[in-house]
């Protein structure tokens, strides 16, 4: 495959733009619906699958896209303004077509038309597969600021990969996790456009060469590589009703040629295709495990592709608008790193601006110093990636000699600044020695960015304290916080539609752009009539919830229950084994007659295991265990329920989030960067139970004590307990801990499967138990013995929901991206023409 090129004898002029608006009144949205439907899908009255009628409505959404795509393109053009570009291996988008309405404002009209033609859109909607380009909360929030920079009109454009297929597609047979391909893909994507003329060709493999140029200077040559083309899709992403849509551009895989003519001439054929396969593995799977030597080579291949393709992109803009004058590049251009897997981009860039555009290495270090910042995501160390310095030389040789270079020029800074100190230098360097060096890719984001970014309060003080301390100390400028937010668009007003109606009933919908506007939600808390109709909302939403539930899983929830949701990522940290412990301590409960007074419970399990994470598999196994002897046990009939929702995703957690009543944010103190799913059910009007972790201590803050169910240790009691942590001692000395154990070690909830749970037993019981799940146990069970109470309390309940409803204004994606804009980027907010 090649990039195609067009002569320019056969460019149209400006009279082929010169089109008329697309109507966005129902009988125009019709009209385009059948022609999409029946000429360009050849349908008839014969059809009766709604994956057509859904094409066509997407055709028709996405003609009304494009000529606000095509403006916008325009406008930032003609502005010649600085741009942003926001680098991130997933962007979790969800479906799009119940966005695409919302954000043009056509929800009623496009309504209006379909249903003369006798067809509902909600049908239509759930016939979208949900786009797998991510996995959990960092790509949603991607997607989240994608969605607020369009509103918010700042020339953002996101870059990411399309994958064939996304992380997996879980099933659960006999409580187990069981992996199924999630081909995402099989039907194509109507809202995508391919891109061929903006290809990009990536270099693998090979080795260097210098020489000099015509001036004498010493220049550096890749060469003898391996290639693959990186091919554009473009996603539009449209701002709230304001005419603005910006992109994210995904990049495909490809080979430079579709196979080997000779070989396949000489009949070897599996051999004629094997460099076009090789190359469209790259982007064939979201998160290929990378347990083994080729799953490691694969992901840095993949986020070299991204960074390559991207970088190239934006130079061949600039090309187009400036020429070969990058002085005022850095001026103009700001690249953001969405976690450590686009950090190789400090060294392409690098690459890019001295092999491929003749800069010197101080002005080119310059600019791309100016030009990155850095979001780090996590605070676990195990999860900074490092790269085999072997790995790096074998297929990026030119970027690891250049890598080497920063390393030793920044070391050689540190020297100046601390003579001497041999230790620092070690921590700091970029290489990591050891039986293989590996490259710290964190460091390497740190060291070329002018900007050091957490995701929350907590998270920020901890990186500037502990994994970065030492970075902190030599650059204090760099680092920052950007408190997490997520967007009111899908997560209100989309997801929500009865409380939305209520809300701009009752403020206008100025809050859905502004959304700190729901604080004048407060008084109304006290009025009795406003909190009967929030009710109501909520009893609807739970039923539609405990629908899905019983489709989904088989299991009843009865509506008037408290619905206790913990869906996320499954992960050790995240603690969902606490969250099952305190069932097996209802159930116990149940089982003794204690049940005066009892809040009637349900709770909802949902999250993916990666697939060579034994423990969190082993977690869903036991949820899974016990909720089978919870739910087929005669006595906790209308007491106790429990499920575990398969293959969660965007679109079920948009069920979930307005049908929650408590929400479990319960993570050990200082492991939780910020979380996001906290936020989602905070703005539908669930009460968070959660420890001081994340944004959860900025939630608690915004919400109040009394509105929030706080336990557990400090991130500060955490690291004091380290090295003297008793879990034996603290279950010998807790009765009801010490029942859960018993019945959890007795193989109660595994007869027929004698010690299944061994593992985990074990690992509540170890000293060194990183989690310290048994430290929060009997914490834990009075925060939820409080949160019964209060549930019991219908008017207090209702209170509460509709406060943390009000509070929650802080926590949109639009103020995020504010701070970022405010502090990193410093874009103008362009304004499309309107015609």
């Amino acid at each position: 495959m090649s990039s195609p090129t067009r002569p320019t004898r056969n460019c149209p002029n400006d009279a082929t733009f010169d089109l008329p608006p697309l109507s966005l009144a129902p009988e125009g949205i019709a009209g385009d619906f059948k022609h999409y439907y029946v000429h360009t899908l050849g349908r008839d009255r014969d059809c009766h699958s709604d994956y057509y009628a859904y094409q066509a409505l997407a055709a028709t959404l996405r003609d009304r896209l494009m000529e606000r795509w095509r403006a916008t393109r325009q406008a930032y053009d003609e502005a010649r303004c600085r741009r942003a570009y926001y680098l991130s291996l997933e962007f979790l988008m969800g479906r799009i077509l119940g966005n695409s309405l919302l954000n043009l404002g056509i929800e009623e009209t496009a309504a209006q038309g379909l249903e003369h033609l006798g067809l509902a859109i909600e049908e239509m909607a759930a016939v979208e597969p949900d786009p797998g380009l991510g996995n959990g909360g960092l790509g949603r929030l991607a997607a989240c600021f994608l969605d607020s920079c369009a509103t918010l009109q700042l020339p953002v454009r996101g870059y990411g990969l399309r994958y064939e297929y996304g992380m997996f597609r879980q099933v659960i047979d006999n409580g187990h996790q069981v992996e199924e391909p999630d081909h995402w893909l099989r039907d194509g994507n109507p809202w995508e456009l391919e891109r061929p003329e903006f290809t990009q060709r990536i270099q693998f493999g090979g080795r260097t060469q210098t020489h000099r140029d015509p001036q004498g200077r010493i220049r550096v040559s890749w060469v003898d590589t391996h290639d693959v083309l990186a091919v554009p899709y473009d996603i539009p992403v449209p701002g709230y009703r304001n005419d603005t849509v910006n992109t994210l551009r995904l990049w495909k895989a490809a080979a430079t040629d579709e196979f080997d003519l000779d070989e396949f001439n000489a009949g070897s054929y599996p051999e004629s295709v094997a460099q076009k396969n090789a190359a469209e593995h790259i982007t064939m799977v979201l998160y290929p495990n990378d347990a083994s030597e080729n799953g490691k080579e694969l992901r840095l291949r993949q986020q070299y592709l991204l960074a390559s393709a991207s970088l190239k992109d934006v130079l061949r803009d600039w090309v187009r608008l400036h020429g070969q004058d990058f002085s005022r590049f850095a001026e103009l251009n700001c690249f953001q790193l969405n976690d450590t897997h686009p950090a190789v981009a400090v060294a392409e860039l690098m690459r890019l601006l001295m092999d491929e555009h003749g800069l010197e290495w101080d002005e080119a270090w310059a600019i791309s110093r100016q030009t990155m910042a850095y979001t780090n995501h996590t605070l676990l160390p195990e999860a900074l990636e490092r790269w085999p310095v072997r790995m790096f030389r074998q297929l990026l040789p030119r970027l690891l000699e250049i890598i080497f270079e920063i390393n030793a020029r920044f070391l050689a800074e540190v020297t100046l600044r601390w003579p001497g100190d041999v230790d620092r230098l070690r921590r700091m360097s970029l290489i990591e020695e050891g039986h293989e060096q590996q490259v710290r890719m964190a460091y390497l984001a740190i060291v070329g960015s002018f900007s050091v970014n957490g995701v929350a309060e907590l998270h920020s003080k901890l990186l500037r304290e502990g994994l970065f301390r030492d970075f902190y100390e030599f650059w204090p400028e760099r680092f920052n916080n950007k408190t997490n937010g997520v967007t009111p668009r899908r997560w209100l007003a989309m997801c929500n539609p009865g409380l939305r109606e209520l809300l701009n009933e009752t403020l206008g919908d100025a809050w859905v752009c502004d959304l700190e506007q729901l604080g004048r939600l407060i008084p109304y808390a006290d009025d009795s009539a406003f909190r009967d109709r929030w009710q109501v909302i909520k009893g609807a939403n739970k039923a539609r919830l405990a629908d899905h539930i019983k489709e989904l899983c088989g299991i009843s929830f009865p509506p008037d229950a408290m619905f206790d949701v913990q869906v996320k990522r499954i992960h050790e940290y995240k603690r969902q084994l606490l969250n099952v412990l305190h069932i097996i301590h209802l159930y116990r409960r149940i089982k003794q007659g204690e049940t005066a007074d009892w809040t009637p419970r349900c709770v909802l399990f949902g999250g993916k295991a990666a697939p060579g994470y034994f423990m969190a598999k082993l977690i869903i196994k036991l949820i899974n265990n016990v909720a089978r002897v919870v739910n087929t046990d005669p006595a906790t009939a209308e007491l106790l329920r429990v499920a575990f929702v398969p293959d969660y995703r965007v679109s079920l957690m948009e069920i979930i989030a307005p049908g929650t009543d408590l929400s479990e944010q319960i993570s050990t103190a200082g492991k939780e960067a910020s979380g996001t799913g906290n936020m989602k059910f905070m703005m539908n009007g669930a009460v968070t139970i959660g420890t001081l972790d994340g944004a959860n201590i900025e939630i608690r803050e915004q919400v109040g004590d009394d509105n929030f169910f706080l336990f557990g240790l400090t991130a500060a009691g955490v690291e004091s307990l380290r090295g003297h942590y008793n879990p034996n001692g603290l279950i010998a000395s807790d009765p009801a801990l010490r029942e859960v154990m018993n019945l959890l070690e007795s193989g109660h909830f595994n007869r027929f499967e004698p010690g299944i749970f061994d593992p985990i037993i074990h690992s509540i019981r170890n000293p060194h138990d990183p989690w310290m799940t048994a430290a929060d146990f009997r914490s834990y069970i009075e925060a939820q013995e409080r949160a019964a109470s209060a549930y019991r309390d219908h008017e207090r309940w209702v209170r509460m929901s509709i406060l943390n409803t009000a509070h929650s204004g802080r926590f949109s994606s639009d103020r995020t991206i504010l701070d970022y804009n405010r502090d990193i980027w410093r874009l103008e907010h362009i304004r499309p023409q309107r015609r």
